[in-house]
């Protein structure tokens, strides 16, 4: 005859070994939905990419001893479907927009800066279309970053399950981008008559 305890634990085995069980079939049917999909190949539409530069002095911008720094700013359009990412696993999607660049301390590595992102918790909301939309995020110390003066956009998503590890993607569109090197208005010189007033 059984213990209690031994019972106790008897059914607790059992039930563990169904949570595993039911964990693992929920995680493949998942994984197997979204190559049905084919969601590791979705498109997106990144255009009208302006660039607004300006130079700030405040240590808020990356600022250093009063050293100007230059910052960027933009505005886009967006047009992505992501409604595909959706299932019965899906809880949120996390998308973001970022830029690629060539770094100045290692050339051959890419560096990746996120300049939008938004969370997706129903479906009916997964076309994302914007227009004209200002980033949420800015690149500090332009000119000390990049190598080359060239961004390369991509739309990014992220899947949160509700059982199962996270799920990153790419969408495949990307947007080329130069950034306009900064006009640097030429210092006004006085006139001699200006000079002898002053003196």
């Amino acid at each position: 005859m059984f213990s209690l305890s031994q019972r106790f634990q008897h059914i607790s085995n059992q039930a563990l070994s169904f949570a595993i069980f039911a964990a693992v079939f929920v995680v493949a049917t998942t994984w197997a939905q979204l190559y049905r999909d084919n969601v590791f190949e979705l498109s997106s539409s990144i255009g009208k990419v302006d660039p607004n530069i300006n130079v700030r002095t405040s240590r808020y911008y990356g600022s250093v001893n009063g050293k100007p720094k230059e910052n960027i700013r933009l505005t886009f359009d967006l047009d992505a479907d992501l409604t595909p990412l959706f299932n019965w696993n899906t809880k949120q999607i996390f998308a973001y927009v970022t830029a690629t660049y060539n770094g100045k301390l290692k050339k051959d590595v890419k560096s990746e800066v996120t300049f939008w992102d938004t969370i997706i918790t129903d479906k009916a909301k997964a076309h994302i279309t914007l227009d004209n939309v200002k980033s949420k995020y800015t690149i500090w110390d332009l000119e000390e970053k990049l190598s080359e003066r060239e961004l390369t956009f991509h739309l990014n998503w992220n899947i949160q399950p509700w059982i199962g590890s996270l799920v990153y993607g790419e969408t495949t569109g990307q947007t080329l981008v130069t950034i306009p090197e900064r006009k640097v208005a030429p210092k006004k010189s006085k006139s001699p008559a200006t000079e002898s007033e002053a003196n």
